[in-house]
């Protein structure tokens, strides 16, 4: 196929296009773009080399000469995304500066529903996805701490907003699909939990319950969890 490497090789080290013709009608930044177009209209699924091709109104084959694997294409979209962020000049407080990164990266987890998917780190050494890990890792030069420590909280907390968001993304997907309203999923639910905590068979639970029976305030459980991480890497 044309274009495909016979050694691995890193994207961002390969030329723009390779093979001879004419002067490219688009860039390899095109080419991500349509891919996440095509991703957030329709997720992941919705992104293929075919339909990617379609979107940019050339041949298929024509783009193994600017991306030669899927996975390729995958890093690129991830790329995109990752210069989202904005890098902001750290204010001194290792704590503050995380949070707004937590919350900036949840932000554009949302946006980009599909961005769960390829948190990998695999996709993290990209050209925005460098320029993000220095700016996280320079929001944490008042932490006394090795940098292998700061990496460890980054990883830490960048895992735990991910899976986070993508709880709430298919809680919502969840409640898209329902043939009636959440209220009334919520209410039969909570009925058939009561009765089961007010058999006596879990009398642990019905403890828990009776210090805190809700509802949940899912923005404080986000803070709380951000905290918790924090904290632990606290000198």
């Amino acid at each position: 196929m044309a274009g495909r490497a016979a050694r691995p090789e890193v994207i961002w080290a390969r030329p723009e296009r390779t093979g001879r013709g004419p002067r490219p009608a688009f860039s390899r930044a095109d080419i991500a773009a349509a891919a996440v177009r095509l991703a957030d209209a329709g997720g992941l699924d919705a992104v293929s080399m075919r339909h990617v091709a379609a979107e940019l109104g050339c041949g298929t084959m024509s783009l193994y000469n600017y991306v030669p694997r899927k996975e390729d294409l995958y890093e690129l979209m991830v790329d995109v995304v990752a210069g989202e962020h904005e890098l902001w000049e750290p204010g001194g407080d290792w704590r503050a500066d995380l949070r707004r990164v937590a919350h900036q990266t949840r932000d554009l987890l949302r946006r980009h529903p599909w961005m769960p998917r390829l948190m990998s780190p695999v996709y993290g050494f990209s050209p925005n996805g460098l320029r993000y890990l220095e700016h996280c890792m320079a929001c944490m030069d008042s932490l006394a701490a090795p940098y292998g420590t700061k990496m460890q909280l980054l990883g830490m907390l960048n895992g735990c907003v991910t899976t986070y968001v993508a709880n709430e993304l298919a809680t919502a997907e969840r409640v898209r699909s329902l043939p009636w309203s959440e209220e009334r999923e919520n209410e039969v639910r909570i009925a058939y939990l009561g009765g089961q905590i007010a058999s006596g068979a879990y009398p642990r639970l019905a403890a828990a319950f009776m210090e805190d029976s809700g509802p949940i305030d899912l923005e404080q459980v986000f803070e709380w969890m951000l905290g918790r991480v924090l904290d632990s890497f606290a000198p």
